[in-house]
């Protein structure tokens, strides 16, 4: 079921190496695989990612950086609550983007 899969089946696709390259990861357990922190120590990519509680092998969490994943998902809920902006009424870039600022 497509509801049912795993975030980071998707994530080769989202770390295209057309993208800027990142400095660090933020990510949530869903990305929490070897394979994906392989792939970013190859890249020079600190990976922030929260271990599974079924881990064997344990790994730090940098929690102040991980802390900025959580204001950047607030961002994101506020931006998806507030109809006016997901819905884009607005016909202007200035008008949106006014919008955008005061939330």
């Amino acid at each position: 079921m497509a509801g049912q899969t795993s975030d980071y089946l998707g994530f080769d696709l989202l770390m295209a190496d057309t993208l800027p390259e990142p400095g660090v990861l933020l990510a949530d357990r869903g990305y929490a695989s070897d394979n994906i922190r392989k792939t970013m120590a190859v890249r020079d990519v600190v990976p922030v990612i929260p271990m599974r509680k079924t881990r064997k092998l344990r790994v730090a969490v940098d929690r102040r950086l991980y802390r900025l994943r959580n204001l950047a998902e607030r961002c994101f809920y506020k931006l998806k609550k507030a109809r006016r902006a997901a819905a884009c009424y607005d016909k202007t870039a200035e008008s949106f983007l006014g919008f955008i600022d005061i939330t």
